[in-house]
């Protein structure tokens, strides 16, 4: 066996493309590695890469996913508006649904969203790549 064959498929984006990271400060992902990865031990689908909004943060709460509260006994130091965060694809569409979208980072966003999330709600909410501004 060569060495490609034993290195792990690198996970895609909801643009087919091999993802990026979406946050390092604060770090995100289920696996706190900066990515929105996921995996069998990901119940929550921790795969959408947004901006998180103020208004989108109210809202969250207001639903019953309080992302502003740090909780450091779980490495989580709070949420303010502009950090990247890989939220729950359901938790996230929930938040549009109740009308407080925040941008979304397709590139960082992993393709299982598009198994919770229609690609036409992720676009709406699109932030544009620095590369085409």
């Amino acid at each position: 066996m060569n060495s490609r064959q034993s290195e792990p498929a690198r996970q895609k984006n909801v643009l087919g493309q091999p993802l990026e990271p979406c946050g390092f400060d604060p770090l995100t992902g289920f696996y706190r590695d900066g990515c929105c990865n996921t995996g069998p031990d990901d119940r929550g689908v921790h795969t959408v890469c947004c901006v998180v909004t103020a208004e989108f943060l109210t809202a969250s709460a207001q639903l019953g996913n309080d992302l502003s509260t740090p909780m450091p006994q779980f490495g989580f130091p709070g949420l303010k508006p502009g950090d990247h965060w890989c939220v729950c694809a359901n938790r996230w569409l929930q938040v549009v649904q109740a009308g407080a979208a925040c941008p979304v980072v397709l590139e960082s966003t992993h393709e299982a969203t598009l198994e919770i999330v229609p690609f036409e709600t992720l676009l709406e909410h699109a932030v544009i790549p620095k590369t085409l501004h």
